[in-house]
């Protein structure tokens, strides 16, 4: 490599690689062969080398062309023609902080990468353990990003299945007054994780997902008994299970699997705060390899402006009350 060379890198997970190398890796080439570049494919990323204008260039082709790929699973000799031209008529328009090495998964409208400092201490951790609990406040795009995580585990067949749960308690309410049958009272604890799917994955593919049991989504208590194997598990809302929720749930997990386990301690719903698995779970499972715990603050909200100031407001009132005790 020249001293005038730079490399950059370019995440792959979740894409369809063979959409976007085409047959015999011809849209690699050919974007070396227009941009003066090398393009090197390893595991779930690309090294695009050459002179730093070529290579930017290059990295823009590879983006435009990715969410191509995600929004219809193909790419032809127009597109490609088309997004070389705008690359090279608009410039590549890259930001300081575009972040592209740290892309998780790419979607219909764009892609999921990390966007605080929280949200990219919990992806590394996750990459780094089998067992990662994260831990914050609302609107810290907790739950949003584990599934975001599982569903790139899938598409990169690290994983055979992903299984989504929550326990089925929130806002005081039980599920025997709510109207309707079992289905209709425990789809509204799901809905958040059904949304996040859909945001993620083409509608008739996750419809497939689902009747397959490639994904499912089902309330904490379907867990007992069960053994997952070469699965994803992510538990959400775990701050109302109780202490032997949590250790059922921690003691499902199989050989090749994966949990992240989600919730926010100060919205605990259990008539009992103490009592909450999630927040006992913080002095049980201490310095064991393969697990970890990361803290999320009011600095991570990715929400309105002013969910930060609505969590502070709670913060001090709550510290005032206890200090007035």
């Amino acid at each position: 490599m020249n001293n005038s060379e730079i490399t950059r890198k370019v995440s792959i997970k979740g894409v369809d690689q063979l959409s976007l190398f085409g047959q015999q890796d011809s849209n690699l080439r050919r974007i070396e062969q227009e941009l003066s570049t090398k393009i090197v494919a390893r595991g779930s990323e690309l090294s695009v080398t050459g002179e730093q204008q070529d290579v930017e260039a290059a990295e823009r082709v590879l983006v435009e062309l990715i969410l191509m790929v995600t929004r219809s699973q193909q790419i032809s000799e127009n597109d490609f023609e088309s997004v070389i031209s705008l690359v090279r008529s608009n410039g590549t328009n890259r930001q300081p902080d575009d972040g592209l090495d740290e892309v998780i998964l790419y979607k219909k409208d764009g892609f999921i990468k990390p966007k605080t400092g929280g949200q990219r201490k919990f992806y590394g951790a996750a990459n780094r353990n089998d067992i990662v609990f994260a831990i914050g406040p609302a609107g810290t795009g907790k739950t949003y990003l584990a599934v975001a995580i599982a569903v790139a585990a899938l598409r990169d067949k690290l994983v055979d299945r992903i299984i989504l749960t929550r326990p089925a308690v929130e806002a005081g309410e039980r599920l025997g007054y709510l109207p309707g049958d079992f289905r209709e009272k425990i789809d509204p604890y799901l809905r958040p994780l059904y949304d996040a799917l859909n945001d993620m994955i083409p509608q008739d593919k996750l419809k497939r997902y689902l009747e397959s049991g490639i994904i499912e989504i089902v309330p904490l208590a379907y867990m007992r008994g069960r053994t997952l194997n070469s699965a994803f598990v992510i538990l959400d809302e775990a701050q109302n299970t109780t202490f032997n929720q949590m250790k059922m749930f921690l003691t499902r997990l199989g050989v090749s699997s994966k949990s992240i386990i989600t919730g926010d301690v100060t919205q605990v719903d259990l008539s009992d705060a103490d009592a909450s698995g999630l927040v006992q779970i913080q002095s049980i499972l201490v310095d064991i390899e393969g697990i970890d715990f990361t803290y999320m603050t009011d600095q991570d909200v990715v929400r309105h402006r002013l969910v930060r100031d609505i969590i502070k407001a709670y913060d001090n009132y709550s510290n005032n009350n206890k200090n007035s005790h």
